[in-house]
């Protein structure tokens, strides 16, 4: 099992990603409408290269690159993680000219991108695609045709990485990826207004071309391709949980020392210093399960797909226990909108459905362990 421990060089540089996100980020993102994507503020995290660090990082500096800024400004994070999973196949699976077409785009923020795995009946159950990819009359090509729904910066993306089924096979066989641009005709989408501020929306595909210079990877063999994306981020999907449940313990430590209730400060009261001291212990639990699971991924361990459930899973569930008891402890000022608490609550919810909600987390962590038990002689 791989130890690690963050450098000096590595922490200075978390210091800095927050500071960033807080004072140069956040204002961006406050001028954002939500449910809508952030150009501005896309074009920002490219001209400060932090995309181009994001495209060739791996698990553990992806994890502290979303902790930090989430800590700092969550639609900043948010942006610069749905960046990194819209071009996550194409960086993992793009052939040279799709790589030199639409990266360069992407680091510099001048082109959004977009994950479509998703489906009215294929959310958890991401095998069971219905997306049809069939051939194109003239046989050049396919034709897609079915909908995909809750596609991060859909509908406003400039292109997609589209999962379709091919073949005829059951569950994950048949499935191919594509890179899809938005401009292509017969392929039009729909805002959804959604809890979490970020945009996200549902695309219709009525025959849209799609030829083989469009396949991210090999034909048939595109659920892998989303897998090994999926398995990259689902930890960091647990680094934005702890970011936010970090930046909601800032808030907490620093109300809970100057409120004041009963002639002394809210600290002082063993009831509120018990649970502050319980989000702490949490949080950092948390962390140490993300860095773990992403170190393991790096350094090409085993058991990745368990410890990246663990990892979310634990995360998220942290993140949800520690924000809410932030509110509690802040009692009415943290709901009123426009309040961090308040916009962290609305937060906080969505990771612990997408990329793979709690339950399935379980599921994968429990085929994994069984998997790996010795069978009896």
């Amino acid at each position: 099992m791989t130890a690690f421990s963050l450098d000096p060089g590595r922490t200075a540089w978390c210091d800095e990603l927050y500071t960033l996100a807080r004072d140069e980020l956040r204002p961006l993102a406050e001028k954002g409408e939500p449910g809508h994507v952030n150009r501005p503020l896309v074009a920002a995290l490219g001209g400060l290269g932090l995309l181009e660090r994001l495209l060739g990082s791996g698990a553990l500096d992806l994890c502290l690159m979303r902790e930090s800024l989430a800590r700092g400004c969550t639609e900043a994070e948010t942006a610069l993680a749905l960046q990194g999973l819209g071009s996550g196949p194409v960086r993992l699976a793009g052939t040279e000219a799709q790589r030199a077409r639409w990266l360069p785009e992407v680091r510099a923020g001048r082109a959004v991108a977009a994950f479509a795995l998703s489906e009215p009946g294929a959310g958890s159950d991401a095998a069971a695609l219905a997306l049809a990819a069939r051939p194109a009359p003239d046989g050049d090509g396919w034709r897609l045709t079915g909908e995909k729904c809750w596609i991060s910066n859909a509908p406003e993306a400039d292109f997609y990485t589209v999962f379709a089924r091919t073949g005829e096979g059951a569950g994950a066989r048949g499935v191919t990826a594509f890179l899809v641009p938005a401009d292509r005709p017969g392929l039009t989408g729909t805002p959804l207004e959604m809890l979490s501020p970020h945009p996200i929306g549902a695309l219709d595909f009525d025959g849209v071309p799609v030829s083989a210079d469009d396949v991210l990877g090999e034909p048939g063999r595109g659920f892998r391709v989303a897998m090994d994306t999926l398995n990259l981020f689902r930890p960091s999907v647990g680094a934005f949980a702890v970011g936010m449940a970090r930046a909601a313990l800032d808030a907490t430590l620093e109300h809970t020392a100057d409120r004041t209730a009963f002639g002394a400060p809210l600290k002082d009261l063993q009831a509120v210093s018990h649970q502050v001291a319980e989000m702490a212990t949490r949080t950092e639990a948390a962390r140490l399960l993300v860095y773990a699971a992403a170190a393991a991924h790096d350094a090409g361990e085993p058991g990745v797909p368990r410890r990246a459930a663990m990892a979310k899973l634990y995360a998220t569930e942290t993140a949800q226990y520690v924000v809410d008891t932030a509110v509690q402890l802040h009692g009415a000022r943290a709901l009123r909108r426009g309040h961090l608490l308040e916009h962290l609550y609305r937060e906080v919810r969505a990771p612990r459905i997408y990329e793979g909600a709690t339950e399935v987390q379980r599921t994968i962590i429990a085929k994994e362990l069984y998997a790996t038990q010795e069978t009896p002689a």
